[in-house]
């Protein structure tokens, strides 16, 4: 285990069951208004082979939006001028060639904004990015896995594909202007290396926020074996939060109970930009069952998604651990 993970010992929380926990005041760490933005799926290929994909199996499947779609959300903005930020996005929106006529449409409809979501491993060439960058492109959410090439590449199915992404961000170091955001689902094969991340990003000036999305395989079940109960992963979130902060940099955490992040609870945002993509999508996400909790009913939380059914397979309900959250008036 590296020196950079918090010292973990066996957990047991022990709580009067049902019992109300107060909402701390909602001090969010995250330095993004997502009512402000609206995302496009523009791209379904992937050259990657994450095997916490949410979407395989149904690549093939999937239509990814249109050129024509793009145009009416740019010229909504218009009546819309509280949009400040365009999402493009996909599997992987840099196998896309025009990327950056893109990038360049939504700034002429007024975008102060253009974000592309990506695995990162293009933005190893200065002059792709520089292209990026001169079309409108001004902020970049890469995905990370792991802490180390070794996990990362494990996890991605390509060797030299951390490398690739790092070597990205650190060119998106040299331009000023531009922000980067990270983001990595925990799974079990990555929990442990939260806070080692954090340290590992700590002298990029550019990235303004890390994320931390908590696995959910879009089914009733856990097949890969990829979800990590909450009480084991917790140790190392709060860690890394506290790095985060240390940092200065925004953070947020997804699919996680409000109720059990206590003092960090502002942490929690499961808010998301409007999404344009394929309907077809949204049958396979409502597989997952969220929003179940035995105290769904009593909880005053807005964040909380709850548990989903594989997690409860998995895992079990935990009742004596999960408590309703009253919100102070």
């Amino acid at each position: 285990m590296a020196s950079s993970e918090p010292s973990v010992h066996p957990v047991r929380i022990v709580r009067r069951v049902g019992t109300p926990v107060p909402a701390a005041p909602r001090a969010t760490m995250s330095k993004y208004d997502h009512a402000k933005y609206v995302s496009l799926t523009m791209e379904f290929r992937c050259n990657l082979k994450c095997v916490h994909c949410m979407i395989e199996g149904t690549m093939d499947r999937l239509a990814p939006q249109d050129e024509a779609q793009l145009l009416r959300v740019l010229q909504d903005r218009a009546r819309h001028q509280d949009l400040t930020g365009l999402v493009l996005t996909g599997s992987e929106i840099t196998l896309n060639r025009d990327l950056p006529k893109w990038a360049r449409l939504a700034r002429e409809h007024g975008f102060e904004h253009v974000r592309i979501q990506t695995h990162g491993m293009r933005l190893a060439s200065r002059t792709y990015c520089e292209d990026l960058i001169a079309a409108g492109v001004d902020e970049f959410f890469v995905s990370i896995a792991g802490a180390d090439a070794a996990t990362h590449d494990d996890i991605t199915g390509v060797p030299g594909s951390f490398r690739k992404s790092m070597r990205g961000l650190e060119i998106l170091e040299d331009y000023p202007g531009v922000a980067t955001l990270t983001n990595t689902v925990v799974t079990a094969r990555s929990y442990r290396q939260m806070p080692a991340l954090v340290d590992r990003l700590r002298a990029h000036e550019r990235l303004a926020q890390m994320e931390f999305w908590f696995y959910f395989p879009m089914r009733e079940s856990d097949a890969s074996d990829l979800l990590v109960s909450h009480v084991e992963a917790l140790p190392f979130l709060r860690e890394a939060l506290a790095r985060a902060r240390r940092d200065g940099r925004g953070v947020e955490v997804k699919n996680f109970p409000e109720c059990l992040l206590g003092p960090d609870s502002g942490a929690l945002c499961n808010d998301q930009p409007r999404l344009f993509i394929d309907p077809a999508f949204w049958t396979e996400f409502d597989r997952n069952g969220f929003h179940q909790c035995v105290y769904r009913a009593q909880c005053e939380s807005t964040q909380c998604l709850g548990l989903n059914s594989a997690y409860i397979s998995r895992f079990g309900e935990h009742a004596e651990l999960l408590r309703p959250i009253r919100v102070q008036g």
